[in-house]
Parts: structure tokens; C-alpha cells; sequence
């Protein structure tokens, strides 16, 4: 081919394009002009190129109208007609895992209402002056500098605000070396078990628990045990021996809703002192909290460095920001940076500038106000609705914080055929089954099915809560005879 003429060379360059699926059947060709400018070639070249290409059937000439690519191809004529057109490789000639969850779960199902989903209603998101305060991050002098690539740590403001806020609202002693900033919650998560695991680590969980942190502490190749729930949360002594790691909701224990009592938190910290093992403590609703005072975090009253505390400001604002935080020792925060430049270099900076903003002039904060006074009214609307339409099939005990609700199902109702009637009727909600972690080592005392639904609020207001217990109440099934 080397010793072809120039036009020869160019008409075989297409048919490798259009074999390769590149340029397909009906497309356009560049213009003669056009090609011969991009080649830097003579334009009676370019025309002799695409007179082969007709000749040869790749390609149709309309006049004026252009060069088309044929629409029936040569060797789709050939004795090869039944092999398609080549495009992007079907399947991969190498060796991959396989995902082997479903991406979306059921609770993210698409539907009219979510009450399955436990995340802010986007509505409320402030628009206005989230837009003033991003504005003002570009037109500042730390922008040019955001702009570039900067450290994995995240912005100093940032790091500095979330810091003060966490101590002011949740007494942690922490300074900004002590913050990473992460793409939402799930990468801390995920930055931590990447830090703490190895092959056949053993990692705990609570059984029930949150399904994505779970497959994170599953495909470091940790072997993961489901440790007993009670009313008091975590069963302390369901802890397996030679642990790696904990990850652990206490605040309001994901999905149950239940508070960490004060004796197992002090029991867990000397038990994560004893064992030498760390634990990942997700504080992800701390801020809606409607009935006294919130729980501190296990990480204020740790002195021993044993825990991580994760936290996310996707409820606060919007989960699409994908803002989240991990708070650590400063060494500890140090190797999460280096494994966080290695997986996405850095986050968005002036993002993280805007939301610094926000914390400063108080308008975060007023925003956690207002949305906190709508939520606590959406909640004790759905706990009366849910009384007057469903108080028979339902036990609802509310818990003091949180954005969801945790109910126990009648033994009478079939709990997988109500799910699957409020989602044809357009409610998703999610049963507690949706929750139990497939695990190495469930302890016989968490495996009993858990005949729970979870209902959430925070999405819908008032008037859509109404419409959506209606068609719950409608999808229930028949009552068992007694």
C-alpha cells in the first residue's frame, strides 16, 4: 500500500472507516474542499479518491447534494452478507468481574412518587443563592487557581468551614487538616475501605444496612458478617472476632431508624480500642433532626483515633452536587488524599468555593433551617395520614430525627405483593428485605425476614404524601382470613 498513489491510499483510509463502522451507511462525506483542506492534499486527489470509492460501491454520488456512503455496502454483497457492519465490539475479548447487582435498586424505581427514597425534596434547592454565591467563587481571586488542578485534599475554605461547623454543631475537635472533601458520601466510603481492606480482611456491617457501602467493603475481596440489630441499635457483642472494620450508621441507623444507645457507643469505642480495628461511622441525616436535642457523633468521644466519620451534604442541598466529607486523623486523611488523587484527581474547586461562600455569609445554614421547619411538617403529615388510612396494617414509631419512616407491617399482609401493587399504582417503597446484606457470616439472630416498610418523606409535599397514601391504602391486598 505504501507504493499506492496518494488517491488510492485516501479511498482505502475510507473503506476502513466505514468497515469499522466509523462512517456509516447514508452518512455524508466531507466535501471534496473540505477533505483536501484537512489533508493538505491537492483537491483533484480528494476527487479521484471518492470516484474509486463510487466505482468500487462504497459510496453514491448525488451531484451537487454531495458523496453519501452507499447504502448497501460491497460486502454486504459478498459471500460474507450475514456478518454485520463492524462497530464497537459487543463484548470484551479479556476477563472482567460482572457486576452482580443492579445498578439502580428497587427504591429508585421509577415512579410517581419515591417514597422509598430518602433524599431532599430538589424543589427546595436554593437556586438563587447558590447561583449569586457560585458567581462570586468565578469572579473571586482564588478562581484562576480553582480552575487548575489543585490538591486531592479539596479547597481550604471548604475544609476550614465544614471543620467549624462540625465542631460548633456536633463537637468534634477536628481542624481542616483533619477533612477530606469527596464526591458525595459513597467515595469516602469508598476511599476508606480501599485504605483499611485487603483480601480476606473480615468487615462488619449491621444487618440490616445500607446496600452500596456493603458492595464497597465486598469488592475489596473483605469477607463482610452481619452483625445482630436490636432497639438499641448495633448488638456490640455480635461483633465477630478479628475484625478489620466497622461501617455503622448509630445516629439513625440506616434503614431501621434506630439510635445507637449511650452504653453500646462507649462499649463499641473500647471494643474498636481493644481489637485495634477502625470504624466508618456514616452520619448521613444528622442535620433533621425534630424532637429535642441530636445525638452526638461516636467520633466526638473518640480518643483513640479508632474512628472515621463520613458525612455528606446531599441532604443539606442536593444529591446531584455530589458533595461529601470523611473526618480522620491528619495522617489518616493524608493517604485517603494520595488514593483520591489516583482515582479523580481532584473535585470540582469552585464548587467547593461557592458552598465555602454559602457557609460563610449563613445562607447554608438558614437553608438547613427552613428545610428542616418543611420536612418536620411533612413527617407529622405522613404519620397522620398513614394513622388514618393504614392503622391497622401499619405500626408507625417515629423517630426523633432522620428523613424517613421505619414501619412494622401487619403479620397478615403478603409484604412483597403490597410492594409490587404500589408500584404499578405508582408508589415506590421499599420493604426491609431490600435491606438485609447478603453476607459470609449473618448470625442466626439476623435472619429473621424483617416485615418492615420504609416510607420516606422529605421528596413529596404535603398534598402529593395524601395522594400517595391513598393509592397504598388502595394497592394493600386482601386481608388472610383469620
Amino acid at each position: 500500500m505504501c507504493g499506492s498513489a496518494l488517491f488510492v491510499r485516501i479511498a482505502a483510509a475510507l473503506i476502513g472507516d466505514i468497515r469499522r463502522g466509523a462512517r456509516r451507511p447514508g452518512d455524508r462525506l466531507p466535501s471534496t474542499r473540505e477533505l483536501a483542506r484537512e489533508l493538505a492534499v491537492n483537491r483533484n486527489t480528494v476527487v479521484a479518491a471518492y470516484d474509486d470509492l463510487v466505482a468500487q460501491g462504497w459510496a453514491t454520488s448525488c451531484g451537487a447534494a454531495g458523496t453519501y456512503v452507499a447504502r448497501e455496502l460491497p460486502d454486504r454483497r459478498s459471500s460474507r452478507a450475514d456478518r454485520p457492519l463492524l462497530g464497537l465490539a459487543s463484548r470484551a475479548s479479556y476477563a472482567f468481574t460482572s457486576a452482580t447487582a443492579p445498578l439502580t435498586p428497587v427504591f429508585a424505581a421509577d415512579a410517581r412518587y419515591h417514597l422509598s427514597a430518602g433524599v431532599p425534596d430538589p424543589r427546595l434547592f436554593p437556586r438563587a443563592l447558590f447561583a449569586r454565591a457560585y458567581r462570586r467563587a468565578l469572579a473571586s481571586r482564588s478562581a484562576t487557581r480553582a480552575l487548575a488542578y489543585g490538591e486531592p485534599h479539596g479547597t481550604t475554605p471548604l475544609r476550614a468551614a465544614i471543620a467549624a461547623m462540625l465542631r460548633e454543631t456536633r463537637a468534634l475537635p477536628i481542624d481542616a487538616d483533619n477533612v477530606l472533601i469527596t464526591s458525595g458520601s459513597q467515595m469516602a466510603i469508598e476511599l476508606a475501605a480501599r485504605l483499611l481492606l485487603r483480601a480476606g480482611d473480615i468487615a462488619a456491617v449491621e444487618q440490616l444496612s445500607y446496600p452500596p457501602a456493603c458492595r464497597v467493603l465486598r469488592n475489596t475481596g473483605a469477607r463482610v458478617v452481619g452483625c445482630a440489630l436490636d432497639r438499641e441499635g448495633l448488638v456490640v457483642t455480635s461483633l465477630p472476632a478479628g475484625l478489620r472494620c466497622l461501617y455503622t450508621t448509630p445516629h439513625h441507623q440506616y434503614p431501621t431508624t434506630v439510635l445507637l444507645t449511650q452504653a453500646r457507643r462507649i462499649a463499641l469505642l473500647e471494643r474498636a480500642r481493644r481489637d485495634r480495628f477502625a470504624i466508618i461511622e456514616d452520619d448521613y441525616d444528622h442535620e433533621f433532626h425534630f424532637d429535642g436535642r441530636p445525638v452526638a457523633p461516636l467520633a466526638s468521644a473518640d480518643r483513640d483515633g479508632s474512628v472515621i466519620y463520613v458525612g455528606s451534604l446531599s441532604k443539606v442541598l442536593a444529591p446531584g452536587l455530589r458533595v461529601g466529607y470523611l473526618v480522620a486523623p491528619a495522617p489518616v486523611v493524608e493517604a485517603l488524599a494520595h488514593l483520591r488523587a489516583a482515582l479523580d484527581r481532584q473535585g470540582d474547586h469552585v464548587l467547593e468555593l461557592a458552598i465555602a461562600d454559602l457557609f460563610d455569609d449563613g445562607g447554608l445554614m438558614r437553608h438547613v433551617h427552613t428545610t428542616r421547619r418543611i420536612y418536620a411538617s411533612r413527617r407529622a403529615a405522613l404519620a397522620e395520614l398513614l394513622r388514618r388510612s393504614l392503622g391497622s396494617a401499619l405500626e408507625v414509631a417515629l423517630a426523633p430525627g432522620g428523613i424517613t419512616m421505619w414501619a412494622q407491617v401487619a403479620d397478615d399482609i403478603d409484604l412483597v405483593r403490597w410492594q409490587q401493587r404500589a408500584l404499578a399504582a405508582g408508589v415506590a417503597v421499599a420493604i426491609g428485605s431490600d435491606f438485609a446484606i447478603p453476607t459470609d457470616d449473618v448470625r442466626a439472630t439476623a435472619r429473621a425476614e424483617p416485615r418492615y416498610v420504609r416510607l420516606a418523606f422529605a421528596r413529596h409535599s404535603e398534598a402529593e404524601l395524601a395522594d400517595a397514601v391513598r393509592l397504598l391504602a388502595r394497592a394493600l391486598p386482601r386481608r388472610a382470613s383469620a
